[in-house]
């Protein structure tokens, strides 16, 4: 490919300028090519050659300049500056090639002649920008779509992080605000905490692959309600049902932990609480509805902070495959949530 480009190319190039101003201007006065002396047609294929060879030289010469001296981006600015560019200094090449010639065969230069000199070549230059430098700007898009992209993942990357690491605080928070307590009235309880307590901070520290068996998250989530039973009132109803058929999809962690949260931080009123998880259709359908009090904070009626950042994770990790929303009836509180693991 570098031999045609750097010997077969050139040649053909100018050749081709030649033969089209040949067939231009000869058919405009009725000349006929084969007519005219060989030592004429021969001198202006040699003109012709020389062309090609010194232009293709050239314009390679201010691609080269044009990525290392100008940001390499598909603008219309950019591109009008480089043909102007390389039209201009075409014109300067075959004119200092051309002129002379015609001026010594017809002893004048004629309009029409100079149109001819002029025009065909600056018509190729065109054409041959737009073929040699499509490749550069395809490259160039494709190279910032993937920088880009990269940019784009790291940044959402760094925010699934910090979403994520949010909830920790308020974990870690009431956690060892429930243990802190029962260390005065049941000690062996506060010990069977601390354990449950160790299991589900392993899990959040250590367990986090790209994606967990939606098993390993019911484990989870029933060592944390189970956690939570503890400092509740006695008053609480608890009803949990987990489908026996959630078992090995696979699905990003930590998603329905925000709701059982939420839950048990506004519960009140008739302290009735409800959560089922089941599957259906390669989906998961994960429901929670507690009482809440009949005197609500502005948290309560908005569904607190982790909510919020659970729409922003969904949004992240599941796009266009999730069903997220809350509902507040009367003293109750619904928040379900529907994932596509396929």
């Amino acid at each position: 490919m570098k031999i045609f480009r750097k010997y077969i190319f050139p040649p053909l190039y100018g050749l081709l300028i030649y033969f089209t101003v040949r067939l231009l201007h000869d058919t405009d006065i009725g000349l006929r090519f084969w007519k005219r002396t060989w030592s004429q047609n021969t001198i202006e294929i040699m003109l012709s050659l020389i062309v090609g060879y010194a232009g293709v030289y050239l314009f390679e010469r201010l691609f080269k300049y044009y990525d290392q001296h100008w940001p390499l981006q598909f603008r219309y600015q950019n591109v009008v500056r480089e043909l102007a560019i390389m039209v201009g200094l075409n014109l300067v090449l075959v004119n200092l090639v051309f002129t002379p010639w015609v001026i010594i065969i017809n002893g004048r230069l004629f309009m029409d002649d100079l149109a001819d000199i002029c025009t065909i070549p600056s018509l190729y230059t065109i054409v041959y920008y737009g073929i040699a430098r499509a490749r550069t700007y395809m490259m160039a898009y494709v190279d910032n779509r993937v920088l880009l992209e990269k940019v784009t993942n790291d940044h959402l990357e760094t925010e699934l992080k910090f979403l994520k690491s949010q909830y920790h605080p308020h974990f870690l928070f009431n956690a060892l605000n429930t243990i802190y307590f029962q260390m005065d009235d049941d000690l062996p309880g506060a010990k069977n905490s601390i354990e449950k307590f160790s299991e589900l901070l392993r899990y959040q520290l250590y367990d986090q692959q790209q994606q967990v068996p939606v098993k390993n998250e019911m484990e989870y989530l029933q060592s944390f309600i189970d956690l939570q039973k503890i400092r509740s009132s006695d008053r609480l109803k608890l009803n949990v049902s987990i489908d026996e058929k959630l078992d090995g999809q696979m699905v990003y962690p930590l998603l329905f932990l925000p709701l059982v949260e939420n839950a048990f931080k506004f519960l009140g009123g008739d302290y009735k609480l409800a959560i089922s998880a089941g599957t259906v259709n390669n989906k998961i359908h994960f429901r929670v509805e507690n009482s809440v009090p009949e005197f609500e904070t502005p948290a309560t009626r908005k569904g607190g902070i982790g909510l919020e950042n659970l729409k922003r994770r969904l949004d992240l990790l599941y796009p266009g495959r999730h069903i997220f929303f809350i509902k507040k009836e009367h003293n109750n509180f619904t928040a379900e949530l529907t994932l596509n693991y396929e």
